[in-house]
């Protein structure tokens, strides 16, 4: 049995109905009724009863077609995992991500996930004080990361969210109880260093080194983490930008959050290596190109 004839069986013991079969398979009646006669004489016994108003199942019919839709289906899904393993759209895809900013980029995944259902999609925490170390050694294929972005060696893909920040100071420091602060204030104290390889220029993005009036900003003690980080902030030793996302998610009594009127807004996108780019990976930047076209249409 040819497996042209198979389908033709299968979703006739679906449909019940030559016409429907017919212009489901996109073949003409008389197709469906030869290849429905070829099977009954190759088996040697009637697989649908006929009438002029109705078509039923035979007890034979009924035993055949659970046993060949079983195995039609293991048939199409290892044509279609060869097809996807082809066209490098199955496999794994490591996507790096600063803390909890896998949310902001939930829309991208669930696309790409739909896409490609057979590709395992595994999130990572990229450490911000090593943006690209995990890229370059191939720990993640993808990272979403802020910009800029001037690596010879990594590509900028498309631009997937934006983060405001805020100032975090001790609970008792004098700016914990104001509204709102200004850039230039973070002048008078000393600021978080972070103690890692991340490059001068993407690190200014965040804390710059001068007032927008131009008076240096102190560095202050250098951190490794983030939880490293608030603790130094809860000591009063420091005071440090941080990200909008990184306050509503580490609420705590010994630090406040204070809103800037004029601080950087972070742009994240995704980055990945380029002599390291794959299908998926051009996949996933096209997903997240047509989730911001949507998100614009909106």
């Amino acid at each position: 049995m040819e497996l042209r004839d198979i389908e033709i069986f299968l979703a006739l013991a679906d449909e019940l109905h030559f016409g429907r079969t017919a212009e489901r398979l996109r073949v003409s009646q008389a197709r469906v009724s030869q290849s429905i006669k070829q099977q009954e004489r190759r088996i040697g016994g009637a697989l649908f009863e006929r009438t002029s108003r109705s078509v039923r199942l035979t007890p034979l019919g009924e035993r055949l077609r659970d046993r060949l839709a079983a195995g039609y289906g293991e048939i199409m899904g290892g044509i279609e995992e060869a097809a996807a393993t082809a066209s490098g759209h199955s496999g794994n895809l490591n996507v790096g991500t600063m803390d909890t900013h896998h949310q902001e980029i939930a829309a991208v995944l669930e696309l790409f996930r739909q896409r490609h259902p057979r590709c395992e999609v595994r999130l990572r925490e990229v450490p911000p004080a090593d943006p690209f170390g995990a890229l370059r050694s191939g720990r993640i294929d993808v990272g979403i990361l802020w910009l800029p972005v001037r690596e010879p060696d990594l590509t900028v893909g498309p631009e997937l969210h934006t983060e405001p920040l805020v100032l975090a100071v001790a609970a008792d420091h004098q700016l914990a109880g104001r509204d709102r602060v200004e850039m230039e204030e973070l002048g008078d104290y000393p600021v978080a260093d972070l103690e890692g390889p991340i490059p001068d220029y993407v690190w200014q993005s965040h804390t710059p080194f001068v007032t927008p009036a131009g008076r240096p900003i102190r560095r202050g003690i250098a951190v490794a983490t983030l939880e490293e980080g608030l603790t130094a902030i809860a000591s009063g030793s420091v005071v440090s930008p941080v990200g909008s996302y990184v306050a509503a998610s580490r609420r705590r009594r010994d630090i406040a959050f204070v809103p800037f009127t004029d601080g950087p807004v972070l742009q994240y996108a995704a980055v990945w290596r380029s002599a390291g780019e794959t299908p998926l990976i051009r996949a996933f930047a096209q997903a997240a190109r047509d989730v911001q076209v949507q998100r614009d249409a909106d």
